[in-house]
């Protein structure tokens, strides 16, 4: 071997088997047998780290699944291990009347409402109202000053006097241009002038007539009264301003609130119903609610129906009449109306959470003697709700599910829970707790469930 070379070759084995030569650098030679002892260290360490793995695992089950298996219900456990009965709830169909009732959204307007202006011009002595009140037509609300047309009057009172004498002046003169006439002493000429100039003095005093009436006219209107019944709102002006009939704001608003009405749209394919009821004859209850829906405000009919359908929204205008003794209904207000349409008579009536729908379509499970269910199509008629009225499908005494229907099927096997209340109770014992509504099942309450809890950890 040549001393000179930097490197030599030392004998590798190939993973194929082959023999083969590699260049390896002097006093850097790694012998097999420290390769081996690598190895063998590092396979131990992978060992060591999965078997750490592996007990970290089993510690976490071992301290996680007693308490998933603790928090499970042990009624519904069962079940699911069992595969029992079902607990459900049930309904009883019946008999009854369903009204058909169309729900909309109404807007409530005053019948009338009247902004109290001048019609003269003058100085407001004074305002004979307080803000808010309640006044009936006719009633004094404002003085305006009346002096200058007190003073017109007279003026105009004097010029008819005047004008009064003239006219029996021109009428004696007339009498005695007849006789002269008569006697041909004057031409008939003088005579018919005369006529004439009576008929002008005749149309002056009308004309002085009619002053006089507008004076007093004026007069009445100094004095400012109410034209409708209803509630005054916020004075517009103080007494001592110098009001005109061109001011725009007026002296008060006069708001008609009893009765009152309030106007609802209908959609234009509910109206042929509407209109059936309407012509005749037919009172249709109305019904008001407040803005959510729960509270009734008041109950009145409806009084008539808009000439024309709006295109741009397809609906019709209706206008509904409460008498709103209490104003419980306020001017502008917003209100969701129940328009009674028509009564549906001895109809079979379900609650509707006992209503499901699915593939059959609209359905109910219906509870059999043995204590089973099976899947009942029915056709569904107007709710109320709380109720829904069955067209089809069903017959009155029926016995409906109408609680823990979300996990049967047709023909699955149940058990009819206890009902709530006072029965609970009396069925349950004395301090025992009343069973909860809870994903369409029924469980136990959280205090009965630690308890059995707490016991079930002692036996173990």
């Amino acid at each position: 071997m040549d001393d000179q070379h930097n490197e030599i070759f030392a004998r590798r084995d190939h993973p194929d088997g082959n023999d083969g030569l590699r260049p390896v650098t002097p006093g850097l030679v790694t012998e097999p047998d420290d390769i081996g002892r690598r190895r063998t260290r590092q396979s131990w360490l992978r060992v060591v780290l999965w078997l750490l793995v592996l007990a970290a695992i089993v510690a976490a089950a071992a301290i996680y699944l007693p308490r998933l298996r603790h928090t499970q219900s042990p009624a519904e456990g069962g079940r699911a291990m069992s595969g029992g009965p079902i607990p459900v709830g049930v309904a009883t169909a019946t008999k009854g009347d369903m009204p058909v009732t169309l729900s909309e959204l109404g807007t409530v307007t005053p019948l009338a409402v009247v902004t109290v202006k001048t019609q003269i011009n003058g100085y407001l002595m004074s305002v004979a109202f307080s803000e808010g009140q309640h006044i009936k037509k006719g009633d004094f609300l404002a003085q305006v000053d009346p002096r200058p047309y007190q003073v017109a009057l007279e003026q105009a009172q004097a010029q008819l006097a005047k004008d009064e004498a003239t006219l029996s002046d021109a009428e004696l003169n007339l009498k005695r241009y007849n006789t002269l006439v008569a006697q041909n002493s004057i031409a008939v000429q003088t005579r018919d002038t005369q006529i004439a100039t009576v008929g002008q003095d005749r149309a002056q005093v009308m004309l002085d007539q009619a002053q006089i009436s507008t004076q007093k006219l004026n007069l009445t209107y100094a004095h400012i009264i109410s034209p409708v019944t209803g509630r005054v709102g916020l004075r517009q002006v103080d007494p001592g301003n110098y009001v005109q009939t061109s001011d725009s704001n007026g002296i008060v608003v006069v708001t008609q609130l009893q009765p009152i009405s309030v106007i609802f749209t209908v959609p234009e394919d509910n109206l042929p119903e509407v209109l059936k009821q309407y012509h005749a004859g037919a009172t249709m209850q109305v019904t008001a609610f407040d803005r959510s829906g729960t509270s009734q405000l008041a109950v009145g009919k409806l009084e008539t129906i808009d000439n024309e359908i709006d295109p741009t929204t397809g609906t019709v205008k209706l206008r509904a009449i409460f008498d709103n003794p209490d104003e419980s209904l306020f001017p502008n207000q917003f209100v969701n109306i129940k328009l009674l349409v028509n009564t549906l008579h001895d109809a079979v009536l379900v609650p509707v959470s006992a209503v499901q729908r699915g593939a059959p379509g609209t359905f109910v499970y219906q509870l059999k003697p043995n204590n089973t269910v099976a899947v009942q199509p029915i056709k569904l008629g107007p709710g109320d709700g709380t109720r829904v009225a069955v067209l089809s499908g069903l017959d009155a005494g029926a016995r409906v599910v109408d609680d823990g229907a979300d996990r049967l099927k047709d023909g699955a096997k149940v058990t009819i829970a206890p009902p709530t209340g006072k029965s609970v109770a009396a069925a349950t014992g004395p301090g025992a707790t009343a069973p909860s509504q809870h994903s369409g099942g029924w469980t136990h309450s959280s205090q009965h469930r630690h308890k059995e809890d707490g016991a079930r950890q002692t036996s173990e």
